[in-house]
């Protein structure tokens, strides 16, 4: 069974790009728009319940993920290649560079949830764990995360999306994988380039999360902070955020 997925570009640099829990191989916002297509071949993953495998079953895993990503890899005839992720992303990219290191080159984490998950008080557990069945839970996750300043047309734009791109039970069982999952201690030694890029906007996953986890637990990796975005950065700033993942990547090898 091929792994649903969206292919941009041609280049030699090999990228593997796993999306967030409101997105999709869809829900990038301008990045695929933007990316050097001469310069990199990106594979934009959907997880199991999203977007073109909306209807496929799964046990919702970052397990998963990371066997999917390897599994696209193989289809793509790729035995090397960087991975991208945002948000959700960043713990499942962390997953799929533990489970095979040897074929990753490089590491770009987006909004990332760290590898050691989140540190849910009991009121925010219930609002992201309400947010599978309660759209409201997923707006007001959006504005936290955004720092409430953008338009409620804007916000609701990315509720929709989600919800359009995403089955409920599946979105829900995701939650605990990359939430209340600790595997740091998993992780080897990191030798590739690993980038993060945040929002300043970003109350849960922003620079100073970013500084205690990312920072801390991987010596050598390093920060952009864009000022003027939260949680989703390729939307709220693109331009900025485009220069930091161009930097970013142009620190990858190729795969020839």
């Amino acid at each position: 069974m091929s792994i649903g997925h969206v292919l941009v570009g041609s280049g030699p640099v090999t990228v593997i790009a796993l999306h967030g829990w409101f997105g999709s191989a869809q829900g990038w916002g301008e990045l695929p728009l933007r990316i050097d297509g001469d310069r990199y071949t990106v594979a934009f993953l959907d997880y199991r319940g999203y977007g073109s495998r909306k209807d496929e079953t799964g046990d919702y895993s970052l397990a998963e993920i990371s066997a999917d990503a390897r599994e696209l890899a193989d289809e793509l005839g790729w035995e090397h290649y960087a991975l991208i992720g945002h948000s959700m992303g960043g713990s499942a990219m962390m997953r799929t560079f533990a489970d095979a290191p040897e074929r990753v080159t490089g590491l770009v984490g987006i909004s990332p949830v760290p590898p050691t998950g989140v540190p849910f008080d009991d009121d925010s557990w219930a609002l992201f764990d309400g947010a599978a069945v309660n759209d409201e839970n997923r707006a007001a996750i959006i504005g936290f995360t955004t720092g409430n300043v953008h338009p409620d047309e804007w916000v609701q734009q990315l509720v929709r999306f989600s919800v359009d791109n995403s089955r409920r039970d599946a979105f829900g069982a995701y939650l605990p994988s990359w939430g209340k999952t600790d595997f740091h201690e998993e992780v080897p030694a990191v030798q590739v380039p690993l980038r993060v890029i945040t929002g300043a906007r970003d109350a849960a996953l922003g620079p100073q999360t970013c500084e205690a986890t990312w920072l801390q637990l991987f010596p050598g990796a390093r920060m952009d902070v864009i000022d003027d975005a939260g949680h989703y950065p390729m939307y709220e700033s693109p331009d900025v955020f485009m220069t930091h993942l161009d930097s970013a990547l142009g620190e990858v090898p190729s795969d020839e």
